[in-house]
């Protein structure tokens, strides 16, 4: 891996000549509404420039609000910006993702989406209510639609012009894989959980090939304690290379080709995870061979996110 690469600026060209995504990206699952326009105006000010939202963090029109203000002050373009959002599992009829995808784009107040993501592989059933149970608390899930019937409306989107790039969050290789032999437009993105102690190696090799980007949440492992963050391995690399554990595990997912979310929550915290560099060989070789293995996120097994406050 050069030395010479600049992770502050880097970009990956996505699929289909769709645009290119920034390495590192600013995630907004932040349960206060003041807290995700304070926290997109620091991200903006630290330098991100990919902001990855959902219809289902319910705070799209907070973000928006942050955008808006730094494009309104003339510090930025809207094509210098990469806006993501997911389509929630209550819209996977394909009636329900063209007003669906409108309502996000209205409420982010812009005229275009950079990339669009089916938030889970699993769809509920259709409605107002974003987690419908039944009487025992069990979800409802919707049997008359399959994946492929969602993907074939997000691909009606890019033909429409107004949504560049498609792909697919929180689903496992064995269900990706059908999904891209059918499409006609194929996934540009793939955004799952990986950190070292859930490397998703297969599925990143397997997007490699296909020319998908993985796009890892997660990264610091959530801040769970006991996690990445305080794996003797990553504290050593730290010490040893005069980096925070945090930037040590950003960096490692960046070297190896990946693009990153990480949700800071202070301008300090932001300016620290944007100021990544590339580490030591040796040391990008230390943590792949770490062997603890933990998926903090059940939500690629219910489709339930783990880390949604339920009831949002």
């Amino acid at each position: 891996m050069s030395e010479s690469i600049d992770y502050r600026t880097a970009r990956i060209p996505l699929s289909r000549g769709a645009g290119k995504i920034p390495v590192l990206g600013f995630g907004t699952l932040i349960p206060d509404a003041a807290a995700t326009i304070s926290s997109t105006e620091d991200a903006l000010a630290a330098g991100f420039r990919h902001f990855d939202c959902a219809e289902r963090y319910g705070n799209e029109r907070e973000v928006g609000e942050a955008l808006q203000s730094g494009l309104a002050h003339g510090r930025l373009l809207r094509e210098e910006i990469f806006v993501t959002t997911k389509l929630w599992n209550t819209n996977h009829r394909p009636e329900r993702v063209q007003p669906a995808f409108d309502a996000s784009l209205e409420r982010l107040k812009l005229n275009y989406l950079d990339l669009y993501l089916i938030h889970t592989p699993f769809a509920f059933e259709p409605g107002d209510d974003l987690d419908p149970r039944d009487e025992n608390g069990d979800v409802l899930y919707d049997r008359g639609v399959t994946l492929l019937d969602t993907w074939k409306a997000l691909e009606a989107l890019v033909d429409g012009g107004r949504c560049r790039a498609i792909g697919l969050s929180d689903i496992t290789l064995k269900d990706l894989v059908p999904i891209y032999d059918a499409a006609r437009i194929k996934p540009a993105v793939v955004e799952v959980e990986a950190h070292p102690y859930l490397p998703e190696t297969e599925l990143l090799e397997y997007c490699t090939k296909q020319g998908i980007v993985l796009l890892a949440f997660a990264p610091l492992g959530h801040g769970m304690r006991p996690g990445p963050l305080e794996d003797p391995v990553v504290l050593a690399v730290s010490a040893r290379v005069d980096r925070t554990p945090a930037q040590v595990l950003l960096a490692w997912a960046a070297q190896r080709g990946t693009a990153l979310l990480t949700t800071p929550r202070t301008s300090a915290r932001a300016r620290e995870n944007f100021d990544i560099s590339v580490l030591p060989q040796d040391a990008f070789d230390e943590i792949n061979r770490i062997q603890a293995r933990q998926r903090l996120n059940p939500v690629v097994q219910t489709g339930v996110p783990g880390f949604i406050p339920q009831g949002r």
